[in-house]
């Protein structure tokens, strides 16, 4: 079997504070993964390493066959948890810098989505709503053609109706051979789209399966229920 991310025996202490114990699972070619736990569990300091944000660690971390280096980011296209675009760009300057700078970045694909959106090119990013904020920065991610996507609470903070939308966008138009890693404490919102779960508590794997494994071990409670049960 071909894994998309490997993960073995990651460890990582910022000071005296051991944010990741010994963390290993794998991501194989197409899974939707949700990474699951609450705020001040580790998710967002493990996400910036797969990312090569954070380099300074103990253990193994393989994408594509790679060791994290230049390339591997060549396979990843990451949204993180906190607006990346300066609030004076304007959208179409948005699209022109992915364009420059990613050259696996789908520019026409782009503006359709923008379009189907109502998200138009001339508004700045700072004029635009939290929602609509979201979306740009989704759909610039989106229009990547990458391996393995990563989503750091891509929800947080939207209202019930913008999820939805956000979520259809990310099932309707990402890469079918690529894998995905969804970062969320907002389990009943992205359950029905995981085909597995990671959930880590304290830096630590407490559990890491199919959803429905998980669910046939627990007694076909929903992922919340077993979320829930498990912290």
């Amino acid at each position: 079997m071909s894994y998309i991310l490997e993960v073995q025996n990651l460890s990582k202490n910022f000071g005296s504070t051991n944010v990741l114990n010994n963390v290993s699972f794998n991501i194989s070619d197409g899974e939707i993964v949700g990474l699951l736990g609450p705020n001040g569990s580790g998710k967002t300091t493990l996400i910036k390493i797969i990312t090569g944000l954070i380099n300074n660690y103990e253990g193994s971390v393989v994408v594509c066959g790679n060791k994290i280096n230049v390339t591997t980011k060549q396979y990843t296209a990451y949204l993180p948890d906190s607006n990346f675009i300066p609030s004076a760009w304007s959208v179409f300057r948005c699209i022109s810098y992915f364009s420059d700078f990613f050259d696996d970045f789908d520019r026409v694909k782009s503006i359709s989505l923008l379009k189907d959106c109502n998200i138009p090119l001339n508004l700045s990013f700072g004029a635009l709503s939290k929602g609509t904020k979201e979306k740009l920065q989704l759909i610039l991610t989106l229009s990547r053609r990458a391996k393995l996507y990563i989503f750091d609470e891509p929800i947080a903070g939207v209202d019930p109706v913008a999820r939805d939308l956000i979520f259809k966008l990310i099932l309707d138009n990402y890469d079918k051979n690529a894998s995905l890693l969804i970062s969320t404490h907002l389990i009943s919102s992205v359950e029905s789209i995981l085909s597995s779960a990671i959930f880590i508590k304290y830096g630590e794997i407490i559990e890491c399966d199919s959803i429905t494994n998980l669910k046939e071990r627990f007694d076909n409670k929903d992922l919340e229920s077993i979320f829930k049960e498990l912290f």
